[in-house]
């Protein structure tokens, strides 16, 4: 998978924000069997408020670069991390332009690079991470505009980059998945820079789920609760989560009009926090013509296969998200 390095990251960031659980301690009977030893230690640490501190990070891995996308709209230049680049291979690749996850709070696009690495060698691509500013120090659109400043770097770097611009795939996880549906909905009304493809790993697509739409309780207990939606998204937007309105462009989930989006890849865990919304949103975007594929793994949590990378069914979603990703950058799909 491509971020098991950042696998602790990623809960420490997730953790620090998550509420405490009102599930029983035993009840788990929705979690798929491989993943209840992680979920009952989950739960704990959840009951109990632990913190984490995010890990330090070193020096870039070989092979990465780091280069300054100008800003968009007025909003600073923005740091991006290429991984793979460079036309010596022959004829021009495609590209994944990856967004991290972490609440719109967290997580940083350096903590995978080496993940990123293996990603860019297993479908030999390029890869390129955006850092985005976070909430709440940077409230919407800036995020949004960060990531379009990247991707916009992206396509006007194809050639030197060994990129063909035809083939640039949008991916983001979590709050990434978020922002990179926010990201190819800009990217379609601005007309500027295409996107052949979007594959959003359980995206967190509405402010309103677990604030004005309460969720089942069986629904997302661990990892990623109702307040910690509640919380990513009133810092991303600044105001109260599950209003009546919010401001045009920053809730997928909102948008009015889905057509016209590149064909898309979603995969969830039916336990996940997420699940109603992101099967709603590919209902969405099949009435609206898009070319959709959704996976929904049962019994599965947020964050699932980065904290049990070797359970059965984490292969089976990270598989199921290579097999995507390779269709979509493979020549024969231009």
């Amino acid at each position: 998978m491509i971020l098991r390095r950042a696998a602790t990251a990623l809960a420490s960031v997730l953790l620090l924000a998550a509420a405490p659980a009102t599930t029983a301690p035993d009840d788990l009977s929705l979690v798929n069997p491989e993943l209840r030893p992680m979920a009952r230690v989950i739960l704990q640490a959840q009951r109990k408020g632990n913190s984490f501190t995010p890990p330090k990070l070193g020096a870039l891995p070989a092979g990465v670069e780091e280069r300054q996308a100008p800003g968009s709209r007025g909003h600073p230049a923005v740091p991006v991390y290429v991984v793979n680049a460079g036309t010596a291979a022959g004829s021009p690749r495609g590209a994944i332009y990856y967004v991290h996850g972490g609440g719109f709070i967290g997580g940083d696009a350096r903590e995978n690079l080496s993940s990123l690495k293996s990603m860019a060698a297993r479908l030999n691509c390029v890869v390129v991470s955006v850092q985005y500013r976070l909430a709440p120090a940077t409230r919407f659109p800036g995020p949004l505009e960060d990531a379009y400043a990247g991707l916009k770097w992206l396509h006007g770097n194809a050639a030197s980059l060994g990129v063909d611009p035809a083939r640039i795939v949008v991916l983001g996880e979590s709050a990434g998945g978020g922002l990179a549906a926010m990201l190819t909905i800009a990217a379609r009304d601005r007309g500027e820079v295409p996107v052949a493809y979007q594959a959003l790993v359980y995206p967190m697509l509405d402010d309103r789920t677990g604030s004005s739409r309460p969720v089942p309780p069986h629904i997302g207990q661990l990892i990623w609760t109702a307040k910690s939606n509640r919380q990513g998204w009133q810092a991303l937007l600044g105001r109260e989560p599950g209003a009546a309105s919010q401001p045009a462009g920053s809730v997928p989930a909102r948008v009015a009009n889905l057509k016209g989006l590149p064909p898309t890849f979603i995969e969830v865990g039916s336990i996940d926090l997420f699940a109603e919304e992101d099967i709603e949103f590919a209902r969405r975007l099949v009435n609206a013509g898009v070319p959709t594929e959704l996976l929904v793994v049962p019994g599965a949590f947020h964050g699932f296969q980065f904290i049990a990378p070797r359970a059965a069914v984490s292969q089976q979603f990270t598989a199921a998200l290579d097999a995507a990703l390779a269709r979509a950058l493979s020549p024969e799909k231009k």
